[in-house]
């Protein structure tokens, strides 16, 4: 087997897809596994919405998630360059190539003419295609038509009567002449249609295997006929599923955030995030749902990845981060956790004291963005009672329980756990009660809420002061 070469193609008019990201995992995975090389190429042909922004932000996500390409944009290669607004000479000369061998014709249709011709079939309920009109244009006819100013197109003759793809998920797939039409390969304006550029780009970058998505499949035969008709290697197709929304149709912003800017902004983990998409269609062997990407290098292959549509799920994906960051160190999360706590002074207090407010929290954590509203206890005033906190002080005890916690904290000398438990036994023996009614009362007038982290955490790091303030302030609220 000759060297696996695969590429990532992506286009630079936005933020990175999340489903697009799957492509470029199976792509490493594929590569890697078979110790072979990735190649990252940008498709930027589309000059209006293309931009050097959307480009540095693609580089950086697949830097962030790490996955290291071995040729591309930035550090260049043997086969570049590696952007396609580079590589126009190529794409004109073999264009120049089909006209000459006859398998290629100038087309002066206006899209004008093409959209009601395509709008008559679709009332018809027949799929669109080019009817051939220019494909019997004489010389003069040309001419004149060029004269008035007209820039052609160069469309591709389609002349076989059908294509046959044997592709690496799918199996064998039959594509007929009738369904494909006459093709545009290049551009009136001089650039190349994707059908035409990718099959140059990957035959001159020598490309073995295209991993792509589903919805690229419809395009194979005609890059299989561009590909034939230039004496060009055929490459292997694998077309993988499509990532779906909860409703089963392809993830859109209807279904949320897409793109991965915004999961990694959110504070997911690159890892986890791997491990999550690989699986949306891929399996490894021993069933597992937490692999790393070593072990996904190890075992992926393409004969493991489904045909049916992958659903993205975000609770699934909660639960996969919430796996990994439970795996990183506490010093870690708390670097992680650090540019979420913009404004809430903690540096005051030191950054001890924040890893220990990061450790008690840490449970609590789908991803890193939520640290902040789960640290809130410990910076913020007391925020007003629920009706049902309320209603619990009102109950049996609780304001005479937490009168006595009151007592006990203001004559503390030192806030340990120690003292903490302590405190709680005398309480418990004084006021006779135990269980919730001798933890809620206080945990409601530390925190505000009926749930949370262990509540003698919370007392040693908020402190004396804080906590005799938060009482005080409780016992106002329930007086009112």
């Amino acid at each position: 087997m000759s060297e696996v070469r695969v590429r990532f193609a992506p286009s630079p008019t936005g933020y990175l897809h999340i489903g697009n990201v799957r492509t470029a995992l199976f792509n490493f995975l594929f590569a890697r596994h078979h110790g072979g090389k990735f190649i990252l190429r940008i498709e930027d042909t589309d000059v209006e919405r293309s931009s050097v922004s959307s480009e540095v932000s693609i580089l950086e996500d697949l830097r962030w998630l790490g996955l290291t390409w071995d040729e591309g944009p930035d550090i260049g290669g043997p086969y570049g360059p590696y952007r396609q607004s580079e590589r126009i000479s190529l794409y004109q000369e073999y264009t120049e190539r089909l006209l000459k061998a006859g398998k290629a014709y100038h087309c002066f249709c206006s899209e004008e003419d093409l959209k009601k011709k395509s709008e008559a079939l679709l009332a018809q309920g027949i799929a669109p295609k080019y009817d051939g009109k220019c494909l019997t244009l004489t010389a003069d006819e040309k001419m004149a038509l060029e004269r008035q100013g007209i820039k052609p197109t160069v469309r591709f003759k389609v002349e076989e009567e059908s294509v046959e793809v044997d592709d690496l998920i799918h199996g064998h797939v039959t594509f007929l002449k009738k369904e494909i039409g006459d093709f545009i390969i290049m551009r009136s304006d001089g650039t190349p249609a994707y059908n035409f550029a990718v099959v140059v780009d990957d035959a001159l970058m020598k490309i073995t295997q295209v991993i792509r998505g589903d919805g690229h499949l419809t395009n194979t035969p005609r890059q299989i006929l561009v590909a034939k008709a230039l004496g060009f290697a055929i490459p292997g197709f694998a077309h993988h599923s499509l990532t779906l929304g909860s409703d089963g149709t392809p993830l859109s912003k209807r279904h949320g955030a897409t793109s991965l800017t915004y999961y990694r902004k959110e504070g997911y983990l690159p890892q986890a995030l791997l491990n999550f998409l690989a699986l949306l269609g891929w399996s490894p062997e021993n069933g597992e749902e937490i692999v790393s990407l070593e072990e996904m290098i190890q075992q992926f292959t393409l004969n493991r990845v489904g045909k049916s549509g992958a659903v993205f799920n975000l609770d699934k994906l909660n639960w996969v981060n919430k796996v990994y960051l439970k795996q990183v160190s506490t010093e870690e999360l708390t670097r992680l956790a650090i540019p979420y706590l913009e404004g809430m002074n903690w540096e005051a207090r030191g950054e001890a004291w924040l890893r220990e407010v990061v450790e008690v929290v840490r449970n609590y954590l789908n991803h890193v963005s939520q640290i902040r509203e789960e640290v809130k206890l410990f910076f913020d005033p007391l925020p007003p009672l629920s009706e049902q906190g309320k209603g619990i002080l009102k109950e049996g005890k609780a304001i005479e329980v937490i009168q006595a916690y009151r007592r006990k904290i203001e004559s503390l000398d030192q806030v340990n756990l120690e003292n903490y438990v302590k405190m709680v036994n005398e309480v418990k023996a004084e006021v006779k009660v135990k269980g919730k009614p001798l933890y809620f009362p206080l945990r409601i007038a530390l925190t505000g809420r009926t749930e949370g982290p262990e509540l003698e955490k919370i007392f040693i790091l908020i402190g004396k002061k804080e906590s005799l303030g938060r009482i005080d302030e409780t016992l106002q609220q329930v007086q009112l």
